[in-house]
């Protein structure tokens, strides 16, 4: 590379755009030896290339997630049809991002696994996160979910347990299926849950190949203010497919990451993703006609009554440029709304929208939204000041720079004019701490396992004795009384399953294992047996 002489500093330094620079700016002349008094040391304090560099690293990573920990993410873009069905969008709601046949929304997506760390395997039995930040118009929408369309409780109370309990031991730091089976076992609404997580739903192949939902119920608002409720469906246009534990063992014996690995390469080849993005819709009250609560997220809507209607398609075309600031940084809340969408009385809900964004405040900072992963891709104009690591000024061109308060006759910003009526419904009853009637925590779960093809169901049992045959008898004998009760095979084919398990029981076995795994308990032992001898060196 040529010399620039207008670069030459009066230390001599030569100094070029590929040249190594501290944050500071200053050229870096030696980044292979730090400061000391000979060549053996002692070091000197004043090694500030050093010191900015070491101390840099030792903060480089910001907290986990407490879940979701595990992802890969892309960009992409998302094309709305402008119609539900063959109604106009506008009929429901006034979201601009859904208006207008062909119009494109930048989006990127997070996928991931929930319980374990940043660097557990893919190949887990676990729910996957499918989480998409819409970059509209109007500001960002987060449509926040998984790819099994319910979820193991439906009072936000309860999460903290729930996690817990699938989390590893806290004495022991190994995920124990005694304590997963015991917090489901003793929560009946997270049967429905547990027959998909035991099946082959449980292991999705990769993230190019499994649903996406938005689990909870939101609503959709029109010009007029009228709402209806509303869930949300990503289907993937390159097929669905899922694994069996013995697949999932094998691979991940071969590769940890593959799931993120195939997204990566999959978008690097220019062979896109693309998801198709559906909505179920249904009239917001309470339908007594069901025999469950549309806002229960342990259920699903019946596809004959509140049919799938398709709004759109999303398609996965660039890679991040960097993992850290992109998908590591990159926060989601279910409370992100733009106009047109809107929360329902959905209790899961309501206690994530607080959770999510709080939790981003705290693992990424209190300014995590200007981060360009999470900046909206439009003005911003607020009051808000201070805070860590804040960068911009989120201040509105000719704006008083003495005025950070509203309302105010001296320059300061303004309210919007709104345009579409507010959705004001009625809310009435009494304060109390009760579950929703309508529980039904069995019924949608024989119907799932009716559904599963032979070998599917075959896999269940399997994963479902396996882990089970390890725990307390106590809770055999509550998960055998839910399966019976959804279904007269499903509960049968578990008893018997665990009866004959329990007549071939290894003394040594132990429950603490990786949801689904096969012996597990043998692997340290295996380890010793097969070990090669080695002399000291």
């Amino acid at each position: 590379m040529t010399k620039d002489p207008s670069k030459q500093n009066t230390s001599g330094n030569v100094e070029n755009d590929d040249t190594l620079t501290t944050r500071q700016g200053h050229p870096v002349t030696n980044n292979q030896n730090i400061r000391t008094v000979g060549n053996r040391g002692p070091a000197t304090l004043e090694n500030y290339d050093f010191i900015e560099k070491i101390s840099h690293f030792d903060r480089e990573k910001v907290p986990e997630r407490i879940v979701h920990a595990r992802g890969a993410g892309a960009h992409g873009y998302f094309e709305t049809y402008g119609t539900v069905g063959e109604d106009p969008v506008s009929k429901y709601t006034r979201a601009k991002v859904f208006q207008d046949k062909g119009k494109q929304t930048p989006v990127f997506v997070r996928f991931s696994t929930v319980v374990h760390g940043m660097h557990s395997p893919e190949t887990v039995r676990d729910p996957r996160g499918f989480a998409v930040k819409f970059y509209t118009e109007d500001g960002n929408w987060d449509l926040v979910g998984n790819n099994i369309k319910i979820f193991f409780i439906r009072d936000a109370m309860k999460f903290p347990d729930m996690i817990h309990a699938f989390r590893p031991d806290p004495v022991t730091n190994i995920q124990d299926s005694e304590r997963f089976f015991d917090f489901c076992s003793n929560s009946p609404e997270s049967f429905h849950m547990v027959t998909f997580i035991y099946s082959p739903w449980g292991i999705p192949a990769n993230y190019r190949m499994m649903q996406g939902s938005g689990v909870n119920t939101y609503r959709w608002v029109n010009s007029a203010g009228e709402a209806v409720l509303v869930k949300y469906h990503w289907e993937p246009k390159q097929g669905i497919k899922n694994l069996t534990m013995k697949e999932a063992e094998e691979i991940q014996g071969k590769n940890f990451n593959h799931a993120t690995q195939d997204l990566y390469d999959s978008i690097e080849k220019g062979d896109y993703p693309e998801w198709e993005l559906f909505v179920q819709i249904m009239s917001d009250d309470e339908h007594p006609e069901l025999d469950f609560d549309p806002l229960d997220d342990t259920k699903l809507w019946p596809e004959d009554q509140f049919p799938w209607l398709p709004v759109g398609k999303m398609v996965l075309n660039k890679n991040p440029e960097n993992y850290f600031n992109e998908v590591e940084q990159a926060s989601f809340g279910t409370g992100v709304l733009v106009d047109g969408l809107d929360f329902s009385d959905d209790k899961m809900l309501q206690g994530r929208t607080f959770s999510y964004s709080d939790t981003q405040r705290y693992r990424v900072g209190a300014n995590y939204l200007q981060l360009p992963i999470n900046a909206a891709k439009k003005r911003v104009a607020t009051n808000q000041e201070g805070g860590q690591l804040r960068y911009e000024n989120d201040k509105a061109p000719g704006q008083n720079p003495h005025v950070n308060y509203e309302p105010s006759v001296l320059g300061g910003l303004k309210e919007a004019e709104q345009n579409g009526s507010d959705h004001t419904p009625q809310v009435e009853g009494k304060l109390v701490r009760e579950s929703i009637d309508r529980n039904n925590n069995t019924k949608q779960a024989g119907e799932t396992y009716r559904m599963f093809k032979d070998w599917e169901k075959d896999e269940l049992i399997s994963n479902l004795v396996g882990d089970l045959s390890e725990c307390d008898q106590r809770i055999q004998d509550k998960m055998i009384a839910l399966a019976e009760k959804a279904d007269e095979e499903y509960g049968r084919r578990l008893r018997e399953g665990l009866e004959k398990a329990s007549k071939m029981m290894d003394k040594d076995g132990t429950s603490q294992n990786p949801l689904g795994a096969k012996d597990a308990e043998k692997a340290p032992e295996e380890a010793v047996e097969k070990g090669h001898d080695a002399e000291p060196y």
